[in-house]
Formats: C-alpha cells, structure tokens, sequence
C-alpha cells in the first residue's frame, strides 16, 4: 500500500510539472487498471458493433413498416370494393392502428428492459407477422379494423425499443449516420413496399385470392420468418453481449458513459422528474410535426399519383422515386451533422426543403412534373429532418432511466399525428389536396419553431453547466 500511495504522489507530481507528462501518464492510467490489459483498436470494434447491432434491426423494422403500410398499396387495388368500404372507413382503417401504438410505448420499453432486446423485440415481429398474415383472410371491414388494432399493440415496441437500445453503443459523434441508417429502413420499405406491390398487383386471382390478398398473406410470411431469426441475431446491451470480451465491454461502456446497469427501477420520482423538463414535451413536439407529414406521404403517396391518371402498377412504381432520393439525402446530413457534431442546422435544412415541397403541392396543379417533384421534396425534406431530430433529442438524454422514457414518450407523441395524417388526405379533397398540404405546412412551422426553442433551452442549460465549473457534461451531453 506504502509503495502504491507513493507512486501516487509521484505521478501527481509529474503531473504538475508538464502538460506533456500528465497527457501521457492519464493515457497510461486510461490503459492499465492493475490487470494485463490488451490494447483494443477501438475502429475495428465499432466497425464490429455495427455489424453486429444494427442489421438486425435494419431488417426488423423494414419489415414491420411493410406490413404498416402497406394497406396504402392495398387500397389501390380491390380492397374498398371487397370489404365494402365507403366513405371514411379507409382513413379509420389507418388510424386505428395507432391507438394501442402510442398507449404501449413507454409500457414496452420496461418490458424491453426486463427481458432484454433480443428476447422482447423478436416477441413483437414474431407476433407482428402472425397478425399481418391474418389480414389477407379477413372477409368484412370489421375484420380488418381487429387486425389493424393488434398490429398497433404488437409493433408499439420495435421502433422506440430500437432507438433505445442503439443509443447505448454509440458516442455523439457517431450516433447520427447510425440513427439515420436504422431510420432509413422507413424509406426503404417505401420504396421496395411499392416495388413489390407492383408485382404482387399481378397476382389478382391466383388461387382464388385478390391481389391484396396476397400483399397481407406474403409479407406477412416473411416477417414471421424475421421474427424467428431475429430471436438469435439481435443483441442485447453492452453489458450482457455475449459476442464481446470483458475488456471490449468495459471500452463500450467507457466510451458511452453507459455504465448503469439496465434493470435499475423507474419510479415515481423519475417519472416527475423527467416530466418536468419542457425539453422533454420540445423534442416530441419536433418529431410529432415532422411525423405528420411522413405518414400523409407513407400512406398516400400511392393514392396522391394515381389522381395523375395512372394505372396501378405504374402508381406503385412511381411511388418509388421519392423515397429513394430521400435516402440519399438523409446519409449525406447524416455524413456532415455527426463531422461537425451539429444536429439543428440539419433539422432546419430538412424543413426548409419540406416547407418548400409542401409549397409547391399546395399552389400547383395539373402539371405533373412540378407536382412529382414537390412529393420528392416532401419526403426528402420530412425524412432528413426526422433522422436528426430523433438522434438531437435521444442522444441528449442519459442513463437508462431518461433514455427508456425520453424513447417512449417521443415515439409515443409524436405517432398521434398518425391519427391525423389519414383525414389530412380523405377522399372528398382529390385531386388537389388542398386541405392536407395545409395542414402539413401549418405542422411543418411548428415543428422548426419547436426545434429553435429547444435549441434555446439546450444552450441555456449548457451555459448554466458553464456557470457550475461543470464544462465536461456540456460537451459529452447536450449537443446542439
């Protein structure tokens, strides 16, 4: 102990004496920890994680949102007619789903961090599909509203759970090309969602089935598969993976501050706490404006072509275009927003672009190439500016407890705007749409109000850091 206390004082000593000397007697302290420690090329473990964390994911949620939307392909085809469906039952179809989605958020997220991911999330995909199939056999709109409501209950853990988990392996400078890769399954299955619809459009009659028949009975299949997969794939916390060693475990942890253990309670107090920061109520707001308009776009954008006088093959294809340009747009702020550690420019950029696109759709009609490029400009501009809201707001939060309610609440908020997105679009406003792209321009400013006050409210909290001799929580938490 004598021979400890006196290296102690000498290397405090050193220390004192240069800059230089107490750089590299922190780094040799960093690196040795009274055990024969190996040196970790901390590159190669990210690229590791990557591999490891988020292809799962990836294809999870490319499959949950195919099985989501992909009504919208159905409504194209023969559905309406075959289940008798008039006036405003499409749009209720839509909306029903969201119900139990938002009230189970917050609830699957603790049961998420009592079961762990890989056990929780395949649970939800598995029983997703089962449900999904099921909609290619219903046989009165009664039928299918039954099936639409417990697709709500059994996704309502997927995307919070997702975002939950991936932000605890990733530091700030790293975490927006992630987020934005994981949320760019949402254009992904847009995109192949018409793709294949086209293609399945072809099947009307095969078997004695309608052509959205199969769309459900397909898609469905697959997922079912994917949630057997996934039960193996996904992984859990760094603490408790298994494909890591103790020393790589404990460079995660160190690298994202991650170190309280997932199973700690959330009480009462925590929730009063986390509820009296209007940060928290800013950065839902930011993501249920935005989400407005994804969902119009998701669900529509199909139905919104075909009043071009197209057929329903050439509407699903050209359905495509704009989800695939915002794909490009979203890794390329991605790309700058985690190189320059800013996160509101980039939401500002995505909706000036979707303010812009919305513009065009509202004032121009009859002419199809402005108007197509107006929903490209919508869905580049909502998808750019959702990716980095949703990794500004999860990343700014800490520690299991604000991170499994931060995740939740923001999820659970903002998809009430797909209450509202369905009877944005009804039926009696085609072919203009007046009324819908009003209401997503009215979101769309909100939404860049919301993100300028909680970027206020972030430098206020960062400078009261300052004022408490704090300045190592202003850089590793609060980003702007």
């Amino acid at each position: 102990m004598a021979v400890d206390d006196e290296a102690t004082e000498m290397g405090q000593g050193l220390k004192s004496l240069s800059p230089v000397l107490a750089a590299s007697i922190d780094e040799y302290d960093s690196g040795h920890d009274g055990h024969d420690s190996v040196r970790i090329d901390e590159a190669k473990l990210l690229r590791k994680i990557d591999v490891r964390v988020l292809p799962m994911l990836f294809i999870i949620y490319v499959a949950a949102f195919l099985d989501r939307v992909n009504i919208s392909n159905a409504l194209t085809m023969g559905m309406p007619d075959d289940l008798g469906m008039t006036g405003q039952q499409p749009n209720v179809a839509l909306t029903i789903f969201f119900i139990p989605y938002i009230l189970m958020e917050i609830p699957s997220n603790i049961m998420m961090k009592n079961l762990n991911p890989h056990v929780w999330l395949s649970i939800c995909i598995f029983l997703f599909g089962i449900i999904a199939l099921a909609q290619g056999f219903v046989k009165s709109y009664g039928g299918l509203i039954a099936t639409r409501f417990f697709l709500g209950l059994t996704e309502a853990g997927i995307f919070p759970g997702s975002f939950y988990l991936i932000s605890f392996w990733y530091k700030h400078d790293e975490a927006q090309k992630r987020f934005t890769i994981y949320i760019s399954s949402v254009i992904l299955a847009s995109a192949f969602g018409g793709l294949l619809a086209s293609g399945i459009a072809n099947m009307d009659g095969v078997r004695g089935l309608a052509n959205w028949r199969w769309l459900f009975i397909l898609e469905g299949i697959a997922t079912i598969c994917v949630g057997f997969v996934s039960f193996f794939l996904v992984t859990d916390f760094p603490q408790e993976a298994t494909w890591l060693t103790a020393e790589e475990k404990k460079l995660v942890i160190a690298r994202t501050k991650a170190d309280e253990a997932h199973t700690i309670t959330i009480t009462s107090s925590d929730l009063v706490t986390f509820f009296s920061d209007p940060k928290n109520y800013l950065g839902a707001m930011m993501y249920f404006c935005i989400l407005i308009t994804v969902y119009a776009f998701a669900y529509f954008t199909p139905t919104i072509i075909k009043t071009f006088g197209y057929s329903v093959v050439q509407t699903q294809l050209h359905s495509v275009p704009p989800w695939a340009s915002a794909f490009g747009l979203c890794i390329i702020m991605a790309y700058y927003s985690d190189k320059t550690g800013l996160r509101l420019p980039f939401v500002l950029f995505g909706n000036v672009i979707l303010i812009a696109g919305l513009i065009i759709l509202r004032v121009t009609h009859h002419n199809f190439s402005v108007q197509y490029a107006g929903i490209c400009l919508t869905v580049m501009g909502a998808m750019g500016a959702q990716s980095v809201a949703v990794c500004w707001y999860l990343m700014n939060l800490r520690g299991h407890k604000q991170r499994a309610m931060g995740s939740g609440f923001m999820i659970a908020f903002g998809n009430t705007g797909g209450i509202i997105a369905p009877f944005a679009f009804l039926s009696k406003f085609a072919p203009d749409y007046k009324t819908g792209y009003a209401i997503c321009l009215a979101m769309a400013a909100l939404g860049t109000v919301s993100a300028g006050v909680y970027a206020l409210l972030v430098v206020r909290e960062r400078s009261t850091k300052h004022g408490n001799d704090d300045p190592d929580n202003n850089e590793k938490y609060l980003s702007l």
